[in-house]
C-alpha cells in the first residue's frame, strides 16, 4: 500500500515543463525552475536592441538636465554607459554628468555600481542583491510621495516597480536605452508555441509584457492564436510577473497567475504550488498515483511517461474505474492512424513506465480500465 508520510526525493515541479519567453535573466529563471525539478523550454520571444531613433533617449535626456530629478535608478553596465556615451554625442554629456552628481544615484549590482564609478560617479547606495525589488523596497521605505525619480530602463520594463512608485506618490520618468524587437531566430518561438498548444507544456512564464505580446503576435501570424487562447484557458498555465505583464494577455480574455510579489523566486514558488495542485490524484490498486505533465507519481516515485502514454493515460484518468474503448484510445493517441495495434504497444509501454502493471486491466474485447480501488468507486461512479 502507499505511503501517506513517504518524503519525495524529486522537487516539487518534477514531471512539468515551462516555457520560459525572457529575453534578459532568462538563464537565473530557468536554473530556478530546474532546481524544483521542471523541464524548462526556452523561447525568447523578443531581443534587445539599443535604440536606432533615440529621439525618445534625448528627450528624457534633455528633461533631467532642465529639470534634475531627486533620485536616478542605474539598473544595467551597458545601459549607463549607452546613456553616458550617448549624452556625449549629442554635446550633452557634462550637462547630464553635473545634474547626476547632485541627485540620490542608486545602482542595482557591482557592474552597474562600476558603470557610475567609471563615469566618475558615486553611487549613494547599492543592494547586495542586485534585486530591483530591493531598490524599490529602499526608496518606499524612504518615502516617495512628491519625489521625481528617473529610471535607466533596460530591455525588458520593470514589472511593477514604476507602478508602485506612481501608487505612491513619485513622479517617474523613464529614461529608454533599448527597444524590443522579435528575435532573430523565430524557430525556438515556434517550437514553444507548437509545444503549448499541443499541450506538451504546463505552463508558460512572462516576464515583461512586450515578451507576451510578441508570443501572442507570433501565434496571430501562424494562425494558432485559437488554439493558444483555448490551451492558456485550460491547460497550460500562463504565469505572469506582474500585472502589468499580464495586460496583453489579459486584453485576449486571458486569466494569469501572478505572485503577491513582482519578483522571479515568488513566480517559480506560486508554480510550485499552481501546477502539482492541478496533477490528477488517483488511489489505484493499492498505490497513490499522481498524473503530472510528461510523468507520474506512484507513492511518490517519478516515472517518467513518453508522450502516447500520457495520452493513453489521461484518457483512461477522465473516467476513472471506467472501461475505455480501444477506438476512443485511438482518437487520443497522437498520429495513431486506425490501426488499433498502436494502442496495445503504447499501453505495454505506458505499463512498463509505470514500473507497476496492475495500474491498467485489459477488459477482453473491450478496452482498458484503470484499476480504482473499491473504496473510490463510488466516488467516480458518476464521473
Amino acid at each position: 500500500m502507499y505511503d501517506e508520510q513517504q518524503q519525495p526525493e524529486h522537487g516539487p515541479l518534477a514531471g512539468f515543463t515551462v516555457g520560459v519567453t525572457a529575453a534578459r535573466r532568462a538563464d537565473e529563471l530557468g536554473a530556478l525552475l530546474q532546481r524544483r525539478g521542471s523541464v524548462v523550454v526556452h523561447a525568447p520571444a523578443l531581443r534587445i536592441v539599443p535604440l536606432a531613433d533615440d529621439s525618445e533617449l534625448l528627450a528624457a535626456t534633455k528633461e533631467i538636465i532642465q529639470r534634475t530629478p531627486d533620485v536616478v535608478v542605474a539598473t544595467t553596465a551597458i545601459g549607463f554607459r549607452g546613456w553616458i556615451e550617448a549624452a556625449d554625442g549629442w554635446g550633452l554629456g557634462e550637462d547630464l554628468l553635473e545634474r547626476l552628481r547632485g541627485v540620490e544615484l542608486l545602482a542595482r549590482g557591482p557592474k552597474v555600481k562600476g558603470a557610475v564609478r567609471a563615469a566618475g560617479l558615486t553611487e549613494e547606495w547599492s543592494p547586495s542583491s542586485e534585486s530591483m525589488a530591493e531598490v524599490l523596497d529602499r526608496l518606499l521605505e524612504e518615502g516617495v510621495e512628491g519625489r521625481r525619480i528617473a529610471i535607466q530602463l533596460h530591455g525588458e520594463p520593470l514589472p511593477g516597480f514604476v507602478e508602485s512608485l506612481r501608487a505612491a506618490g513619485a513622479e517617474v520618468l523613464g529614461v529608454p536605452v533599448y527597444r524590443w524587437l522579435p528575435p532573430e531566430d523565430i524557430g525556438p518561438v515556434d517550437r514553444l508555441l507548437d509545444a503549448a498548444v499541443s499541450r506538451g507544456l504546463d505552463a508558460v512564464t512572462f516576464t515583461s509584457a512586450p515578451a507576451a505580446a510578441s508570443l501572442l503576435s507570433r501565434a496571430e501570424e501562424r494562425g494558432l492564436l485559437p488554439e493558444l487562447l483555448a490551451a492558456l484557458a485550460h491547460d497550460v498555465v500562463p504565469a505572469c510577473v506582474g500585472p502589468v505583464t499580464a495586460l496583453p494577455l489579459q486584453a485576449l480574455g486571458v486569466d494569469t497567475v501572478q505572485p503577491e510579489r513582482f519578483r522571479l523566486g515568488p513566480l517559480v514558488q506560486l508554480l510550485c504550488q499552481e501546477l502539482p495542485g492541478r496533477a490528477r490524484s488517483l488511489p489505484i490498486a493499492g498505490h497513490r498515483v499522481e498524473i503530472r505533465g510528461h510523468a507520474v507519481l506512484v507513492d511518490g516515485a517519478l516515472r517518467p511517461v513518453p508522450p502516447a502514454g500520457m495520452s493513453l493515460l489521461r484518457a483512461l484518468s477522465r473516467r476513472p474505474g471506467w472501461v475505455v474503448a480501444r477506438a476512443e484510445l485511438l482518437r487520443a493517441l497522437p498520429g495513431a492512424g486506425r490501426d488499433e495495434h498502436a494502442v496495445e504497444t503504447a499501453m505495454a509501454r505506458l505499463r512498463a513506465a509505470l514500473g507497476a502493471p496492475k495500474l491498467i486491466q485489459t477488459v477482453v474485447k473491450r478496452g482498458y480500465r484503470l484499476a480504482l480501488d473499491p473504496a473510490a468507486d463510488a466516488k467516480y461512479a458518476d464521473a
